[in-house]
Protein backbone atom coordinates (compact mmCIF):
# COMPACT_ATOMS: atom_id res chain seq x y z
CA UNK A 1 0.00 0.00 0.00
CA UNK A 2 1.55 3.47 -0.49
CA UNK A 3 1.17 6.01 1.86
CA UNK A 4 -1.96 7.85 0.28
CA UNK A 5 -3.95 4.63 0.64
CA UNK A 6 -2.28 4.29 4.35
CA UNK A 7 -3.81 7.45 5.27
CA UNK A 8 -6.85 6.84 3.21
CA UNK A 9 -7.73 4.04 5.97
CA UNK A 10 -6.60 5.66 8.89
CA UNK A 11 -9.39 8.22 7.93
CA UNK A 12 -11.82 5.73 6.90
CA UNK A 13 -11.74 3.88 10.43
CA UNK A 14 -12.60 7.01 12.03
CA UNK A 15 -15.40 7.24 10.84
CA UNK A 16 -17.75 4.47 13.23
CA UNK A 17 -21.29 5.40 14.03
CA UNK A 18 -21.52 7.62 17.09
CA UNK A 19 -17.68 8.02 17.42
CA UNK A 20 -18.41 11.57 16.47
CA UNK A 21 -14.90 12.69 15.98
CA UNK A 22 -14.51 15.98 15.05
CA UNK A 23 -12.94 17.52 11.80
CA UNK A 24 -11.67 20.75 11.13
CA UNK A 25 -12.02 22.34 8.09
CA UNK A 26 -8.92 24.40 7.04
CA UNK A 27 -8.29 27.70 4.30
CA UNK A 28 -4.67 27.30 3.72
CA UNK A 29 -1.80 25.88 4.23
CA UNK A 30 -0.92 27.77 7.67
CA UNK A 31 -4.02 26.83 9.40
CA UNK A 32 -3.79 23.23 8.29
CA UNK A 33 -0.43 22.97 10.03
CA UNK A 34 -1.92 25.06 13.22
CA UNK A 35 -4.83 22.74 13.31
CA UNK A 36 -2.19 19.55 12.61
CA UNK A 37 -0.05 21.01 15.56
CA UNK A 38 -2.91 21.16 17.95
CA UNK A 39 -3.55 16.99 17.78
CA UNK A 40 -6.54 16.54 15.11
CA UNK A 41 -5.99 13.85 13.48
CA UNK A 42 -7.27 14.48 9.93
CA UNK A 43 -8.20 18.02 8.51
CA UNK A 44 -10.66 19.19 5.68
CA UNK A 45 -10.73 21.81 3.49
CA UNK A 46 -13.29 24.28 3.01
CA UNK A 47 -14.50 25.64 -0.32
CA UNK A 48 -16.60 28.62 0.93
CA UNK A 49 -13.24 29.63 3.75
CA UNK A 50 -10.72 28.96 0.64
CA UNK A 51 -12.99 31.27 -1.72
CA UNK A 52 -12.95 33.98 1.22
CA UNK A 53 -9.52 33.74 2.33
CA UNK A 54 -9.08 34.62 -1.52
CA UNK A 55 -11.77 37.58 -1.30
CA UNK A 56 -14.56 36.12 -2.99
CA UNK A 57 -17.70 34.22 -2.72
CA UNK A 58 -18.49 31.18 -1.87
CA UNK A 59 -19.16 28.81 -4.88
CA UNK A 60 -17.52 31.22 -6.96
CA UNK A 61 -14.02 29.24 -8.03
CA UNK A 62 -13.50 27.34 -11.12
CA UNK A 63 -11.82 23.75 -10.15
CA UNK A 64 -8.65 24.37 -11.43
CA UNK A 65 -8.02 26.66 -8.90
CA UNK A 66 -9.66 25.24 -6.12
CA UNK A 67 -7.35 22.49 -6.44
CA UNK A 68 -4.33 23.87 -6.38
CA UNK A 69 -5.48 25.49 -2.99
CA UNK A 70 -6.16 21.99 -1.75
CA UNK A 71 -2.81 21.21 -2.64
CA UNK A 72 -1.06 23.64 -0.64
CA UNK A 73 -2.91 22.75 1.90
CA UNK A 74 -2.15 18.89 1.29
CA UNK A 75 1.52 19.85 1.39
CA UNK A 76 1.85 21.43 4.60
CA UNK A 77 0.40 18.74 7.08
CA UNK A 78 1.38 15.26 7.27
CA UNK A 79 -2.24 13.95 8.43
CA UNK A 80 -5.03 12.79 6.06
CA UNK A 81 -6.63 15.43 4.16
CA UNK A 82 -10.00 15.61 2.44
CA UNK A 83 -11.00 17.67 0.00
CA UNK A 84 -14.30 19.87 -0.39
CA UNK A 85 -15.17 19.72 -3.86
CA UNK A 86 -18.21 21.56 -4.18
CA UNK A 87 -20.58 19.54 -6.99
CA UNK A 88 -17.24 18.26 -8.81
CA UNK A 89 -16.48 21.63 -11.02
CA UNK A 90 -18.56 20.09 -14.24
CA UNK A 91 -21.84 19.37 -15.66
CA UNK A 92 -21.25 15.68 -16.36
CA UNK A 93 -20.58 12.68 -14.38
CA UNK A 94 -17.45 12.50 -16.44
CA UNK A 95 -16.60 16.06 -15.55
CA UNK A 96 -16.84 14.49 -11.49
CA UNK A 97 -14.69 11.54 -12.20
CA UNK A 98 -12.04 13.62 -13.86
CA UNK A 99 -12.15 16.35 -10.98
CA UNK A 100 -11.40 13.35 -7.93
CA UNK A 101 -8.82 11.94 -9.96
CA UNK A 102 -7.15 14.75 -10.13
CA UNK A 103 -7.79 15.38 -6.30
CA UNK A 104 -6.44 11.87 -6.23
CA UNK A 105 -3.25 12.68 -7.91
CA UNK A 106 -3.19 15.68 -5.64
CA UNK A 107 -2.56 13.60 -2.27
CA UNK A 108 -6.02 13.95 -0.90
CA UNK A 109 -7.39 10.85 0.88
CA UNK A 110 -11.43 11.48 0.72
CA UNK A 111 -13.85 14.59 -0.87
CA UNK A 112 -17.15 15.74 -0.08
CA UNK A 113 -18.93 15.56 -3.19
CA UNK A 114 -22.66 17.84 -3.69
CA UNK A 115 -25.74 17.13 -4.92
CA UNK A 116 -26.39 20.69 -5.39
CA UNK A 117 -25.19 22.37 -8.76
CA UNK A 118 -26.29 26.03 -8.10
CA UNK A 119 -26.63 26.41 -4.13
CA UNK A 120 -29.97 25.45 -2.78
CA UNK A 121 -30.92 23.54 -6.09
CA UNK A 122 -31.14 19.78 -6.43
CA UNK A 123 -30.50 17.99 -8.97
CA UNK A 124 -32.60 14.51 -9.41
CA UNK A 125 -31.48 12.00 -7.66
CA UNK A 126 -30.73 9.92 -10.39
CA UNK A 127 -28.29 12.28 -11.52
CA UNK A 128 -27.00 12.74 -8.05
CA UNK A 129 -26.42 8.75 -8.06
CA UNK A 130 -24.56 8.76 -11.10
CA UNK A 131 -22.13 11.29 -10.11
CA UNK A 132 -21.43 9.00 -7.03
CA UNK A 133 -20.68 6.25 -9.13
CA UNK A 134 -17.92 8.43 -11.37
CA UNK A 135 -16.47 9.77 -8.32
CA UNK A 136 -16.24 5.71 -7.02
CA UNK A 137 -14.93 5.29 -10.58
CA UNK A 138 -11.92 7.03 -9.91
CA UNK A 139 -11.55 6.43 -6.30
CA UNK A 140 -11.69 2.81 -5.20
CA UNK A 141 -12.87 2.08 -2.39
CA UNK A 142 -10.36 1.46 0.70
CA UNK A 143 -8.13 4.41 -1.07
CA UNK A 144 -10.30 7.26 -0.95
CA UNK A 145 -13.30 7.94 1.76
CA UNK A 146 -16.12 9.30 -0.58
CA UNK A 147 -18.31 11.66 1.33
CA UNK A 148 -21.94 12.48 -0.08
CA UNK A 149 -23.79 15.74 0.53
CA UNK A 150 -27.28 16.08 -0.19
CA UNK A 151 -28.42 19.65 0.44
CA UNK A 152 -31.97 18.30 1.18
CA UNK A 153 -32.55 20.65 4.33
CA UNK A 154 -30.23 23.72 2.81
CA UNK A 155 -32.35 23.68 -0.29
CA UNK A 156 -35.98 23.83 2.32
CA UNK A 157 -37.44 20.54 0.67
CA UNK A 158 -40.80 20.30 1.57
CA UNK A 159 -40.16 16.71 2.97
CA UNK A 160 -36.35 17.31 3.87
CA UNK A 161 -36.34 14.30 6.00
CA UNK A 162 -37.72 11.74 3.66
CA UNK A 163 -35.68 13.24 0.93
CA UNK A 164 -32.43 12.85 2.67
CA UNK A 165 -33.02 9.37 3.33
CA UNK A 166 -33.97 8.62 -0.35
CA UNK A 167 -30.96 10.47 -1.81
CA UNK A 168 -28.65 8.85 0.95
CA UNK A 169 -29.93 5.27 0.23
CA UNK A 170 -28.80 5.48 -3.97
CA UNK A 171 -25.80 7.57 -2.80
CA UNK A 172 -24.51 4.47 -0.75
CA UNK A 173 -25.39 2.13 -3.60
CA UNK A 174 -23.31 3.69 -5.92
CA UNK A 175 -20.46 3.92 -3.34
CA UNK A 176 -20.47 6.83 -0.88
CA UNK A 177 -18.62 6.13 2.49
CA UNK A 178 -20.39 8.65 4.30
CA UNK A 179 -23.53 10.33 3.90
CA UNK A 180 -23.64 14.34 4.39
CA UNK A 181 -26.48 16.32 5.72
CA UNK A 182 -25.70 20.13 6.48
CA UNK A 183 -28.61 22.35 7.93
CA UNK A 184 -29.91 19.70 10.20
CA UNK A 185 -30.00 20.87 13.72
CA UNK A 186 -32.53 19.73 15.67
CA UNK A 187 -31.22 16.96 17.90
CA UNK A 188 -35.11 14.45 17.19
CA UNK A 189 -34.19 14.76 13.34
CA UNK A 190 -30.44 13.94 13.58
CA UNK A 191 -31.39 10.63 15.83
CA UNK A 192 -33.53 9.65 13.20
CA UNK A 193 -31.64 10.24 10.61
CA UNK A 194 -28.51 8.15 12.04
CA UNK A 195 -30.62 5.60 13.09
CA UNK A 196 -32.34 4.90 9.08
CA UNK A 197 -28.81 5.59 7.24
CA UNK A 198 -27.00 2.66 6.42
CA UNK A 199 -23.53 4.72 6.47
CA UNK A 200 -21.46 6.95 8.46
CA UNK A 201 -23.50 10.31 9.06
CA UNK A 202 -21.41 13.64 8.57
CA UNK A 203 -23.06 16.84 9.86
CA UNK A 204 -21.69 20.34 10.41
CA UNK A 205 -21.76 22.35 13.76
CA UNK A 206 -21.87 25.92 13.53
CA UNK A 207 -23.98 26.79 10.01
CA UNK A 208 -27.21 26.68 11.51
CA UNK A 209 -28.67 27.43 15.09
CA UNK A 210 -28.75 25.35 17.89
CA UNK A 211 -24.89 24.87 17.76
CA UNK A 212 -25.31 21.25 19.05
CA UNK A 213 -21.79 20.51 21.06
CA UNK A 214 -19.99 17.59 20.14
CA UNK A 215 -21.24 15.05 22.93
CA UNK A 216 -24.48 15.79 22.10
CA UNK A 217 -23.92 14.62 18.62
CA UNK A 218 -22.28 11.65 19.50
CA UNK A 219 -25.34 10.34 21.53
CA UNK A 220 -27.34 11.33 18.36
CA UNK A 221 -24.96 8.41 16.51
CA UNK A 222 -22.79 11.10 14.28
CA UNK A 223 -20.02 9.52 12.57
CA UNK A 224 -18.25 12.72 11.62
CA UNK A 225 -18.42 16.49 12.74
CA UNK A 226 -17.11 19.41 10.20
CA UNK A 227 -17.23 22.94 10.55
CA UNK A 228 -17.54 24.14 6.94
CA UNK A 229 -16.38 27.59 6.72
CA UNK A 230 -17.02 28.67 10.35
CA UNK A 231 -13.45 28.94 11.26
CA UNK A 232 -12.53 30.80 8.16
CA UNK A 233 -15.53 33.30 9.15
CA UNK A 234 -14.16 33.50 13.00
CA UNK A 235 -10.58 34.50 11.81
CA UNK A 236 -11.90 36.88 9.41
CA UNK A 237 -14.15 38.63 12.02
CA UNK A 238 -10.80 39.16 14.21
CA UNK A 239 -9.41 40.74 11.13
CA UNK A 240 -12.08 43.12 10.85
CA UNK A 241 -12.62 43.67 14.92
CA UNK A 242 -9.12 44.37 14.87
CA UNK A 243 -9.58 46.55 11.78
CA UNK A 244 -11.81 48.68 13.22
CA UNK A 245 -9.57 48.92 16.64
CA UNK A 246 -7.10 50.44 14.58
CA UNK A 247 -8.97 52.98 12.41
CA UNK A 248 -10.96 53.94 15.21
CA UNK A 249 -9.42 54.08 18.30
CA UNK A 250 -5.35 53.93 17.34
CA UNK A 251 -5.07 50.58 19.68
CA UNK A 252 -3.60 47.65 19.14
CA UNK A 253 -5.53 45.17 22.08
CA UNK A 254 -6.29 42.23 18.77
CA UNK A 255 -2.53 41.39 19.63
CA UNK A 256 -2.72 40.39 23.17
CA UNK A 257 -1.84 36.92 23.19
CA UNK A 258 -0.90 36.78 19.82
CA UNK A 259 1.25 33.52 19.03
CA UNK A 260 4.66 35.36 18.53
CA UNK A 261 6.70 35.70 15.33
CA UNK A 262 9.47 33.63 16.11
CA UNK A 263 7.05 30.76 17.45
CA UNK A 264 5.29 30.74 14.06
CA UNK A 265 9.17 31.06 12.03
CA UNK A 266 9.75 27.86 14.56
CA UNK A 267 6.84 26.06 14.10
CA UNK A 268 6.47 26.59 10.43
CA UNK A 269 10.05 25.86 9.42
Amino acid sequence: MSATDDRATAFLALHQPGAGFVLPNAWDGGSARILEQVGFEAIATTSAGIAFSLGRADAHMEGAEMLDCIAAIVEAVDCPVTADLESGYGDTAEDVADTVAQAVGVGVVGCNLEDAIQPGELIPVAAGRERVEAARSSAPHGTFVLNARTDTYMAGHPDAFAETIRRAEQYVAAGADCIFVPGVSDADEIRRLTAEIDAPVNVVAGLVEPVLDATTLRELGVARISIGGTLTRAALTLVEKAGREMLEHGTFSFADGAISYGEFQQRFS
